[in-house]
């Protein structure tokens, strides 16, 4: 019974702890990657419009068997209803998040987009406060913690895209000079990119991020259905990103895909970054909550940084690390003053409850002694 009771506990923390570890870590990497193959794939050729339209149309293909299958639990939304103008919401700002995006990934690098990454949580809670569905209360630490990581988070945003400094950390330490793959890395990425306006276009993405969190909660709060949510949003983004790709792109051989590194970009990005991603990080929350998915947002800094080196030959710069420093400090800031006003919510509605029960407790004791 011993050796029973310590396996459960044991099988209790690997399901609870280290599960959920390896899970977040994985979505991190499949992100940064995504953004790191799409790097590689614009440089061979890979056109921006043929990648947007493909990588939703693969999204909505893997995703549709699963909606008929484990979505239809509760009746679908009408065409006429609230719930399916903000369904439309989401796929319309979700699609552009992706397109700016990723533009700015082509202007400038996958590092630069998961430090700006960070700027997520400041512009989430900023639009939160406008819509009312966060409280502000200035004399609290909770309140003074999200303001400072706001503030934080925008300088160091603005040092990671105005002030690129020197080289702390060449490519040429991780690749082979002599390697024929390294000089066509070298060769592709020997062009100035942009950094500036990539910055701008990243720092747009990550507040459209933050629009579709506010909408994305007003729609799980009515139709709490997290794969036909995903679905719709894949579908109508699909929907509005065909005629804007369409009417972009025109030259008909753009569209026609090859089995190379750019038909690679397309379905990792589709199936990874879109699908994979988005279910395990609605598994993570209801498992360990925000905070603890939130957590692993500073993590892609590093993860962008080892694959920048070792498969574009990115360089490291002084600007980035010092941004990238900041940048979490403002993060885990904003994270700290969220926990401790959930913190302060939980204790204030326990020391609510405390007098009903001692209440309650009286009364029966004194229905005993009667």
């Amino acid at each position: 019974m011993r050796r029973t009771g310590e396996e459960t506990v044991a099988w209790r923390y690997f399901h609870r702890d280290v599960v959920p570890f390896a899970a977040m870590f994985a979505v991190e990497c499949s992100t940064v990657g995504s953004n790191t193959l799409y790097k590689a794939a614009s440089l061979r050729g890979l056109n921006f419009y043929v990648f947007i339209f493909y990588s939703y149309a693969a999204s909505t293909l893997v995703l549709l068997p699963l909606a008929l299958i484990f979505g239809r639990s509760k009746k679908l939304p009408s065409a006429k209803s609230p719930l399916f103008f903000e369904m439309l919401l989401l796929g319309l700002f979700g699609c552009m998040a992706q397109m700016v995006g990723f533009k700015g990934v082509e202007q400038s690098s996958p590092t630069l987009s998961s430090a700006m990454s960070n700027l997520t949580p400041a512009f989430t809670f900023t639009l939160a406060v406008i819509f009312r569905m966060e409280q502000v209360v200035l004399r609290s630490s909770a309140t003074q913690a999200k303001i400072i990581g706001g503030v934080l988070s925008i300088s160091g945003a603005l040092v990671v895209v105005l002030y690129k400094g020197p080289k702390v950390l060449s490519a040429a330490s991780f690749t082979l000079s002599s390697s024929p793959t390294s000089s066509l890395h070298q060769h592709l990425t020997s062009s100035e990119s942009s950094w500036i306006v990539g910055g701008l276009l990243l720092a747009s993405q990550f507040f459209f991020v933050s629009v579709w969190y506010i909408v994305q909660t007003l729609v799980m709060e009515l139709y709490p259905e997290e794969i036909t949510v995903v679905f719709f949003y894949n579908l109508f983004a699909t929907l509005v990103s065909a005629p804007i790709c369409f009417l972009a792109e025109r030259n008909w051989t753009s569209w026609m895909l090859k089995p190379d590194i750019t038909l690679a970009a397309i379905v990792y990005s589709g199936v990874f970054a879109s699908v994979f991603s988005v279910l395990t990080h609605t598994w993570g929350l209801h498992l360990k909550g925000p905070v603890y998915v939130s957590l692993f947002r500073p993590l892609s800094i590093a993860i962008a940084v080892a694959m920048g080196a070792i498969f574009l030959s990115d360089a490291l710069h002084l600007g980035s690390v010092i941004g990238s420093v900041i940048l979490c400090f403002g993060f885990y800031t904003v994270i700290w003053g969220k926990k401790r006003e959930d913190s302060t919510k939980n204790l204030a509605g326990s020391e609510h409850c405390a007098p009903l029960l001692l209440t309650h407790t009286v009364e029966d004791e004194g229905s005993s002694l009667r």
